[in-house]
């Protein structure tokens, strides 16, 4: 489904390839929002709003900083591993050894409930540039 937040992502990043000339794999990234969506299903937000569209927000941001593919698609994917059924295994599969592993290093990163949600903000930026 091409919502308001799959198609500003996906535009942004066409932009970027066009003034950047770069490489981002839309196809790739627009698969990954179709998992994002498929796992995260009517999982909402504090806000009501669906919750597939945080880990959108948060690939948006990143693709401020890192023009790369694979972290444009762990940044989508960063929640599925701790709130849905989707499975590393499976990620590997259909993304890759590279983005399952990063998924998963940044549960980890998440699941050490010493460190505040800003700071895991930032070292989940920091670690995918």
């Amino acid at each position: 489904m091409i919502d308001f937040y799959s198609k500003s992502l996906l535009n942004k990043l066409f932009e970027t390839n066009v003034r950047f000339n770069t490489k981002i794999d839309l196809d790739k990234v627009e698969k990954a929002i179709f998992y994002a969506q498929k796992y995260h299903c009517q999982q909402k937000r504090d806000t009501g709003e669906l919750y597939y569209t945080h880990p959108l927000e948060v690939a948006y941001m990143v693709a401020d900083y890192s023009f790369e593919t694979d972290t444009i698609i762990t940044a989508i994917l960063h929640d599925t591993l701790e709130d849905t059924t989707l499975t590393k295994e499976k990620i590997c599969q259909e993304f890759g050894h590279n983005i399952a592993e990063q998924v998963s290093d940044l549960t980890k990163i998440k699941d050490n409930k010493k460190i505040s949600s800003i700071d895991y903000s930032s070292i989940a930026i920091l670690s995918l540039s």
